[in-house]
């Protein structure tokens, strides 16, 4: 079975991919919301180490804001970053909610070939996260997407990756077994070229990194993809009650993608005992390349 090819962050160093941009622009998009305990400290290591003082590497920071209310837009944008509220950004086609369709609209707000995404909760982000991410794609014409992998250790006694462990490898074991070589399907930090994303949907809630990787693999082929390990990943891990409604979302993702005939009965709201009721975000936004208001 083919297998993603692995690279590590540390192969690709800061003056071989600025000799290797060429007319290529590099677009740093942070999806956040609440994120001001974060965001700036991310925010300005990009600025500082590959967007200014000569360091032409990143042509563009943007931070799309989704309806935080706290500092986030004002921390962002004082260490640099443009930010940009998720309303705003195609707005005929409404405002919409869930990660992936901010991902989605962060590819409409940005204006690089060449589009990388990274947390804003992370707490262990160093420039080699997105030196890594764009190395493959500035080096070797053929990839399509660069997916970053990592060692996720615990915090507070509870381990990362636990959704991706329970749900999407089982997922993608089963259903697209070509696709186990990739080393942290869910992970939030990849890249990729602006006209691949234009040809594929973007799932509104949390399957948005598994509906990607799925679609990606099947338009370009599992040899166009890459992944490369960043080290070490910390960010705020969330509790279980949360973890619930975004593992049905990439359960919805996937059962769409194996194209399985949905059954009336089944449904996309979580049902649990003693809980509110939870609307899983199944909804999908469509290609880019067939919305007007983006080709304008």
């Amino acid at each position: 079975m083919t297998e993603v090819r692995s690279h590590s962050a540390n192969d690709f160093p800061l003056a071989l991919l600025q000799e290797a941009k060429g007319d290529h622009a590099i677009s740093v998009c942070i999806p956040a919301r609440n994120e001001e305990a974060t965001v700036g400290t991310i925010v300005g290591a990009i600025h500082e180490h590959l967007a200014s003082n000569g360091h032409s590497l990143v042509d563009e920071i943007l931070v799309i804001d989704d309806r935080s209310e706290d500092a986030t837009a004002e921390v962002a944008a004082r260490e640099g970053a443009t930010v940009v509220q998720v309303a705003d950004v195609l707005p005929d086609s409404g405002p919409g909610r869930g990660k992936g369709n901010v991902l989605w609209k962060s590819v409409a707000a940005s204006s690089g070939d060449l589009i990388v995404w990274i947390d804003a909760d992370l707490t262990s982000f160093t420039p080699a996260c997105v030196t890594g991410l764009v190395g493959p794609l500035l080096t070797d014409p053929d990839i399509a997407m660069v997916k970053g992998y990592y060692e996720r250790p615990e915090i507070g006694g509870t381990g990362g990756g636990r959704t991706t462990e329970l749900m999407a490898r089982p997922l993608l074991a089963t259903l697209f077994p070509h696709l186990t070589s990739v080393r942290q399907p869910l992970g939030g930090e990849y890249a990729a070229r602006r006209d691949i994303l234009e040809q594929v949907p973007f799932s509104t809630g949390y399957g948005v990194e598994t509906g990607l990787l799925i679609d990606i693999a099947t338009l370009v082929g599992l040899e166009r993809l890459a992944q490369v390990d960043l080290g070490v990943r910390v960010h705020r891990n969330r509790p279980l009650d949360e973890l619930s409604v975004q593992a049905m979302e990439i359960l919805h993702v996937a059962l769409r993608r194996a194209k399985v005939d949905w059954n009336d009965e089944w449904s996309h709201v979580l049902l649990r005992p003693d809980l509110e009721p939870v609307n899983a975000l199944v909804d999908e936004r469509p290609p880019l390349r067939t919305v007007a208001e983006y080709r304008l």
